[in-house]
C-alpha cells in the first residue's frame, strides 16, 4: 500500500511522532494506522512525544574546543535530578563532540552516533529516562585560539554554564580567565558596535525622561544622556566592562596587556529565556488523573 502524505500527518497528530517515524511505522504496517500507532507505542516514540508539552528548562550545557574552535550545546529536561544522571551527561557530551563537526542545529541534528542520527538519539532517551527533552541550541566561535570555561561542572566540559572566548594572538591563560569573567557578568555584546540597537534606543528613552525631570537646561540634559550613555555601555559590553580579576582595568586593558585582542564571545546559561510553568500539587494531580 503506498503511504501518502496525508497518511502520515494524520498518524503524527494522533501521536506527536516525528515525520521520518511515523513513516517508516506507516511503512512498516503496510499502512494500517491503529497498528502504526501500536508500533509507534512498541517503539518509545509516541510516548516520548506526548511528553513533548512539558517545559524543559533544566539540563545541561555542553562545551568542547578542538584548535582553534569551540563549541557550545544546550540540551534541556524537565528536572535537574537528569543533569546528575551518567545517561544524560554521557549522551549531551556526545553531542557536543559531534557539534565540533557540523555547523549549525539543524545539521547537528542529522549528524550520526553509532548509526543513529542525533535526534532520534535524544527521543529514545526520552522513552527510555521518561521526562521531555529538546536539543535547544547550539553555538560555534572560531579564532587564533579559543579559550573556555564551565561554570558549576558535573562532569568534563558539562555544566550550568558555559563561555567560548575567541582571541587574536596567543593565549597565555588569559582567555579562561576572561571566560569567568564573561560566565558572572553576562555582557551582552562584545562592543558598543555588536549592541542590539532597539536594545540602545529603548535605553536612550528612558535615559532621556530621567534626565528631563530634573528640569535642566537641554543643553545640559544632552550631555547627561551621553554620559549615562556610557555608564550603560561599560556595564553591558565585554571590553568596557571593569575585569573582575582586577577591576582596575576593562577587559580590553588586560586584553592588551596580555597581548591578545578579544573577538568574539558565546555564553550560553541552562534554561535562560525558557518560560517556566508553575502549577501547584493540586492542579498537577488533577490532570494526571484527567489523562
Amino acid at each position: 500500500m503506498a503511504i501518502t502524505a496525508q497518511m502520515v500527518k494524520e498518524l503524527r497528530e494522533k501521536t506527536g511522532a516525528g515525520m521520518m517515524d511515523a513513516k517508516k511505522a506507516l511503512t512498516e504496517t503496510a499502512g494500517d494506522m491503529e497498528a502504526a500507532v501500536d508500533w509507534l507505542r512498541t517503539k518509545g516514540l509516541a510516548t516520548a512525544a506526548k511528553k513533548s508539552g512539558r517545559t524543559a528548562a533544566e539540563g545541561l550545557v555542553g562545551v568542547a574546543v578542538s584548535g582553534g574552535t569551540g563549541v557550545l550545546v544546550e540540551v534541556n529536561s524537565e528536572t535537574d535530578f537528569v543533569g546528575k544522571n551518567a545517561d544524560f551527561q554521557e549522551m549531551v557530551s556526545t553531542f557536543t563532540t559531534a557539534a565540533l563537526d557540523t555547523p549549525d542545529l539543524e545539521a547537528l541534528k542529522a549528524a550520526e552516533i553509532s548509526g543513529k542520527s542525533v535526534e532520534a538519539t535524544l527521543t529514545a532517551a526520552i522513552a527510555r529516562i521518561g521526562e521531555n527533552m529538546s536539543l535547544r541550541r547550539m553555538g560555534r566561535l572560531s579564532g587564533d585560539s579559543v579559550a573556555a570555561y564551565v561554570h558549576g561542572s558535573v562532569a568534563d566540559g558539562l555544566g550550568k554554564i558555559g563561555v567560548l572566548v575567541a582571541l587574536s594572538g596567543t593565549d597565555n591563560g588569559i582567555g579562561r580567565q576572561i571566560a569567568m569573567h564573561i560566565a558572572a557578568a553576562a555582557p551582552a555584546s562584545l562592543s558598543e558596535a555588536d549592541l542590539d540597537p532597539a536594545l540602545v534606543e529603548r535605553e536612550k528613552q528612558v535615559l532621556t525622561e530621567q534626565a528631563r525631570e530634573s528640569g535642566k537646561p537641554e543643553a545640559v540634559i544632552e550631555k547627561m544622556i551621553v554620559g549615562r550613555l556610557n555608564k550603560f555601555f561599560e556595564e553591558v559590553t565585554l571590553l568596557k566592562q571593569k575585569f573582575v580579576i582586577d577591576p582596575d582595568k576593562t577587559v580590553a586593558q588586560a586584553a592588551e596587556e596580555a597581548g591578545v585582542t578579544v573577538t568574539g564571545f558565546l555564553r550560553f546559561a541552562v534554561g535562560e529565556g525558557i518560560e517556566k510553568q508553575e502549577e501547584d500539587f493540586a492542579a498537577e494531580v488533577a490532570k494526571t488523573l484527567a489523562g
